[in-house]
């Protein structure tokens, strides 16, 4: 059958959302920024430009989900570098749509991280 020919090419993983609610969940969110900022090839990126700049902005965005923020980073660098600006910051991503999921819990979770304390 097509089911058994397909389930077996793929093993599924799950990955529980990132938080931020406690100051171990903010070390790792930091070092997972930390790490994709290594790896981006923008003429204008500096040192904590995802990490430091942006942390809360793209937990907001990506609601903490891995493949939105991949998702939505690889979106951003496209616009960063189609529009000749060769950085991300929050003029870059606003424009930007993620996933739908994400979009519709935006404004929930900008309201819980107003109510954790940093």
């Amino acid at each position: 059958s097509l089911y058994s020919q397909t389930a077996r090419r793929w093993t599924r993983l799950t990955l529980e959302p990132f938080e931020l609610s406690s100051s171990k969940g903010r070390r790792v969110w930091t070092s997972l920024l930390k790490a994709i900022e290594s790896e981006l090839v923008l003429a204008d990126k500096w040192p904590g430009m995802l990490a430091k700049d942006l942390s809360e902005y793209l937990f907001v965005r990506s609601s903490g989900n891995f493949q939105s923020l991949m998702t939505l980073i690889a979106r951003g660098c496209t616009r960063a570098v189609e529009s000749g600006a060769e950085r991300l910051d929050e003029r870059v991503f606003d424009p930007v749509r993620n996933d739908e999921a994400s979009e519709r819990r935006r404004k929930e979770i900008a309201a819980e991280l107003r109510m954790v304390p940093a």
